[in-house]
């Protein structure tokens, strides 16, 4: 299959290497000391284990329109990063061409296909402009639920950490032949992609940590461990997980597992810092609407009251609006 990957850091950077490596016809879209790397070198993947693989071949370029029309085109950066490139992803779309969205927290497409009477409504956290849905129709759009931990070493060099899951699912439910397509890529190229009836269900247990425990240490810049250890902490993230469940309960999302079950599997990971809290020392844009500000917003269209999560969206946001005040400083 042709397959154009946008983005080349360290998910799309693992994704595009298994199915590289597998055979499949890939493409990166990238940008920078990325694309060069690419270019000169292929790209480099570092298992846990201690193996080494490269994909010494893969196609990379900026010029979207010079990729051509794929099969499957990959969306593997974050959420606030869609609207930036969106405008020319469709030069990428052949008649049967699918997206696969690779981002944490409420998707654009969430109430495509959706059997609720919130059916076509527009997550203006996640697409403020309506833009996203505009240019990448949800049409188009295969769900997935990304649960590996990479990292991206040094230009076209990923570390993969652990994990190699990638549910996928189609938003209306079906077990369609293009759902299916995907599925099959994937594990070609030793990726763990089931295909669920309820793509819904899966994006909501991923974002039950991340909405709660992303924030909370961003603010606090303790570790998983250190949020779950300290017990007023550790009972924020069970009130902000309760108000969640009700909101996703309203939305006919059930669990599967409990909040203490989900908060010691937490405690487990151990002293990791989240991607939030990197993305706050290193002075990277935070990734708050996609995770917690869309929460907020279903919150409101369930007229669910949900006062910690509004709490902490706000102090977020102020430490969000503090960091790019300090960049603007230095700049």
């Amino acid at each position: 299959m042709k397959i154009a990957i946008i983005g080349a850091g360290a998910i799309g950077g693992y994704v595009g290497t298994r199915l590289a490596l597998a055979g499949e016809d890939v493409t990166f879209i990238a940008r920078g000391a990325n694309l060069e790397a690419l270019r000169s070198r292929g790209i480099r993947l570092l298992s846990a284990d201690g193996t080494e693989e490269t994909a010494p071949n893969v196609k990379a370029t900026n010029d979207y329109a010079a990729a051509g029309a794929q099969d499957v085109v990959i969306l593997a950066m974050k959420a606030h990063q869609l609207e930036s490139v969106a405008a020319q992803v469709p030069t990428l779309f052949g008649p049967d061409t699918v997206v696969v969205p690779m981002q944490n927290g409420i998707p654009y497409w969430y109430f495509h296909g959706y059997p609720g009477e919130l059916a076509g409504t527009r997550v203006k956290s996640v697409d403020p402009s309506g833009l996203i849905g505009e240019q990448i129709p949800c049409e188009r759009v295969i769900g997935c639920v990304v649960y590996p931990a990479a990292e991206l070493l040094s230009p076209g060099v990923v570390k993969h950490v652990e994990g190699n899951r990638f549910p996928v699912g189609e938003p209306n439910g079906e077990s369609s032949a293009r759902v299916l397509r995907v599925s099959e890529c994937f594990i070609r190229g030793g990726l763990q992609a089931p295909v669920l009836k309820d793509i819904r269900a899966e994006i909501w247990l991923k974002l039950w940590g991340n909405l709660t425990f992303n924030p909370i240490s961003a603010l606090s810049r303790a570790t998983l461990a250190g949020i779950c250890q300290y017990p007023p902490s550790r009972a924020v993230a069970a009130a902000m997980m309760t108000e969640a469940q009700t909101v996703a309960n309203k939305l006919g999302i059930t669990f599967r597992v409990s909040i203490e079950k989900r908060i010691n599997g937490a405690e487990r990971v151990g002293h990791h810092k989240t991607s939030m809290l990197q993305d706050v020392e290193s002075a990277r844009t935070l990734e708050i609407e996609a995770l917690l500000g869309s929460v907020v917003e279903l919150a409101r269209l369930t007229q669910t009251p949900t006062p910690h999560l509004d709490t902490v969206y706000a102090l977020t946001t102020l430490l969000a609006k503090t960091l790019d005040e300090d960049r603007a400083k230095r700049s």
